[in-house]
């Protein structure tokens, strides 16, 4: 995702004046412009990087909505629209079994150790963003019994 299609999307949100649209699209571009001026590449912002604050944003949400009180109705309804929103704009995540595959076709010689640390260091760099680390750590898991 490219942080100028973002940008985009807020502008014509707020012009059609969809205020919970342009409020989920603005905190997403503040944190990739935060993150940005942390890693020390604000005038060059990467499409992975905006990636990356996506998916942090998007678990961010999903902890407000399990966190939130049942009779908390309208906020629950208003994280829940928040979330949508984001997860529009996510990248699509590996499966299980696609994870299953790439593991053993590229590291069929780390996975023969059976070291699960081992095995998920390796694994990690190249898998970062692209899958949930619950699933490529299930998956690792059952690789090593």
């Amino acid at each position: 995702m490219e942080l100028a299609t973002l940008q985009k999307d807020m502008v014509a949100a707020m012009k059609a004046k969809d205020k919970v649209r342009k409020d989920a699209i603005s905190s997403v571009i503040s944190a990739v412009k935060k993150v940005a001026i942390d890693e020390g590449c604000r005038d060059d912002i990467q499409a992975d990087l905006v990636d990356r604050v996506i998916l942090k944003e998007l678990k961010s949400v999903k902890e407000q909505i399990d966190t939130c009180p049942a009779e908390r109705a309208e906020l629950k309804a208003e994280y829940q629209a928040r979330y949508n929103i984001i997860n529009e704009y996510a990248p699509k995540l590996m499966s299980a079994d696609e994870v299953k595959v790439l593991l053993q076709e590229k590291f069929a010689d780390v996975l023969a150790t059976g070291n699960k640390g081992q095995i998920m260091k390796a694994v990690m760099g190249e898998l970062k963003g692209k899958a949930d680390g619950k699933v490529i750590n299930q998956v690792v898991g059952e690789l090593c019994r």
